[in-house]
């Protein structure tokens, strides 16, 4: 018949499986597949013959087709033999028919597998579903990029991606739950970064851990912070016992925290109770919860672990021992540090001496202060340091004549000591979280970094800068900004309260000002600029506007630069607005 060519098959149960290859010209030609092989192996023949070509390796039982008439058509009309080019076309042909004639009977002949049974439903989220407009902008910043422009600019666009925490904290904030259509693209988001992963699956909620068990690339979703989701509630006494007992390390620290944030005593009773057994590297992760809630009800505990065979453990202890300036540990190491440190008499002036340890005795190692410095650190400035860090800030002025911290950090040291002393009195105050010594080492914010009293570190001073009330951070940032301009304020505006305050926010702009007419490019101070789209409050737009338009060029300044101000300005003003409407979206529920 002169159709197209057809196949017929048939696969009984013991019996050879026969392809008929019917051709266009009406001829016959059959393929035999034997029923000797075992249908496993005969397919796994089929698919290495499709790979290597059945030049090379025809499967065994494929027979050729008979009456040296070709399956492909038109083989007998131009004489060549079965072992000619046709008859190998044919061959092929054959190898194409067994495939899709054993295809059928693998998925005829598949044995369905036991069901596996549902998964449990969802379960509810109490809090208040998202207005449709908070919806929606949800929906545009988890799918939101920002392409970048020609030549690798980022054009005047906001970048979506940036807003997402600030939208998750609003929405937190207000009690809203997130909608079951968006789980997914929020679980994905947060298992791209890192950053986003708390509040998201916070604000994904049971739902969101419901649906990351369902998903192996949301298993991070159950791990840390995302178990938190399933642990038992703070007051249940046995479901609390039976998960510290047979939890995960991750469900176990997890819970330790929960319980401690809930009740410190609860907290510190059920790590008690297990501490004998724990392996060192849990018992240090275990001794850092205590930091939350920490009180003078720990340090029976904490004066225990000094004698941890663990060094890290006992340095852990010590430090927490220090940060309460009432406890046995700070007292002694309040008596040591006044004999090293104090006004020495022999000067014209006060000023003040420092004789370091020379040796770090058993009581001193026993009390956390590490024997062995760090590489390029001398012993004595090493075991000084340790010390001074953990004497209670209390001591000191009486030790120095009843001066106030401020007047203490200006005195003059001797011998070289003034950086060494100064640092670790800075440690001292971020543990002991002492703000009037985070202010008197943090000094004038319009004293240049390298001269002032305290540390040059920026890094020391972000630290200090937290210790302060949000409105005293914030001053003394816009004041430094103003003194010294954006390229050393980085780390410090990172400390300060979102959004800024006026004062900040105001430094900043000016700042931003005198770098665009300076005539540089933006970028130096595109971590300023991202700082400044996050940070800045939205009724800023006004004062930022007249910078968009792009300013006249002058001969020293460097051409084009003026179009990348242009273009950064305006993308921060497009920001800021977005900003606003997010807050406007995302109102406080009825």
């Amino acid at each position: 018949m002169d159709t197209a060519t057809t196949t017929s098959a048939t696969a009984a149960p013991g019996v050879a499986d026969t392809v008929t290859v019917r051709s266009t010209g009406g001829d016959e030609g059959r393929t035999t597949v034997g029923s000797s092989a075992a249908p496993d192996r005969l397919w796994e023949e089929l698919v290495t013959s499709a790979l290597l070509g059945t030049d090379r390796r025809t499967p065994t039982g494929l027979t050729r087709p008979t009456g040296g008439e070709a399956a492909d058509g038109g083989a007998a009309a131009d004489g060549k033999t079965a072992g000619g080019s046709t008859a190998a076309g044919g061959t092929a042909g054959a190898l194409l028919d067994a495939a899709a004639l054993h295809t059928v009977r693998r998925r005829a002949g598949l044995r369905p597998g036991p069901a596996a049974p549902p998964p449990e439903p969802a379960p509810e989220d109490p809090r208040v579903p998202l207005p449709e407009a908070a919806r929606r902008r949800l929906d545009q910043l988890l799918a939101g990029r920002t392409a970048p422009s020609p030549a690798g600019r980022r054009g005047a666009a906001p970048d979506l991606a940036e807003l997402l925490p600030q939208w998750l904290a609003l929405a937190e904030g207000h009690g809203y739950k997130a909608p079951a259509a968006a789980l997914p693209a929020l679980l994905d988001a947060a298992r791209a970064r890192t950053d986003l992963r708390p509040s998201a699956l916070r604000f994904a909620g049971p739902r969101g851990l419901w649906l990351a068990r369902l998903n192996p690339e949301w298993r991070f979703a159950l791990r840390g912070t995302g178990a938190a989701g399933a642990l038992p509630s703070p007051r249940d006494a046995e479901g609390v016992r039976a998960l510290w007992d047979e939890g995960l390390f991750a469900e176990r620290v997890a819970l330790l925290a929960a319980v401690r944030n809930d009740d410190p005593a609860a907290g510190l009773a059920l790590l008690a109770s297990t501490w004998a057994t724990e392996r060192a590297e849990d018992r240090l992760m275990f001794l850092d919860s205590l930091r939350a809630g920490l009180s003078g009800a720990d340090e029976e505990f904490l004066e225990a672990a000094l004698g941890d065979r663990s060094r890290n453990v006992r340095a852990t202890a010590s430090e927490l021992l220090s940060a309460l300036p009432a406890s046995a540990l700070a007292g002694r190491m309040a008596a040591r540090a006044l004999t090293c440190v104090g006004l020495d008499r022999t000067a014209d002036v006060p000023t003040i001496g420092v004789e370091a340890p020379h040796e770090c005795d058993a009581a001193m190692r026993r009390d956390g202060v590490v024997a062995v410095p760090p590489a390029g650190r001398g012993e004595r400035s090493w075991w000084l340091g340790r010390i001074v860090e953990s004497a209670p800030l209390s001591c000191w002025p009486a030790r120095f004549g009843g001066r106030a911290p401020e007047e203490i950090v200006a005195l003059p040291v001797a011998d070289g000591w003034r950086d060494e002393l100064h640092a670790a009195w800075c440690r001292a105050a971020v543990r002991q979280r002492d703000a009037d010594w985070s202010r008197a080492l943090l000094g004038p914010p319009a004293i240049p970094p390298a001269t002032g009293p305290g540390t040059s570190s920026l890094a020391e001073r972000a630290r200090l800068l937290s210790m302060l009330s949000p409105e005293e951070r914030a001053l003394w940032v816009a004041r430094f900004v103003a003194a010294h301009g954006l390229s050393e304020a980085f780390q410090l505006l990172g400390v300060c309260a979102v959004p800024w305050a006026e004062p900040l926010g105001e430094a900043v702009i000016d700042a931003l000002d005198i770098a665009r007419e300076a005539g540089g490019y933006p970028w130096s101070f595109s971590g300023v600029m991202g700082l400044a789209e996050r940070c800045l409050a939205p009724e800023a737009v006004g004062r930022l506007e007249p910078l968009t338009a792009r300013p006249d060029e002058a001969e020293d300044i460097v051409p084009g630069a003026g179009g990348y101000w242009s273009e950064a300005f305006r993308r921060l003003v497009s920001t800021l607005r977005l900003r606003a409407s997010i807050r406007a979206e995302l109102t406080p529920p009825a």
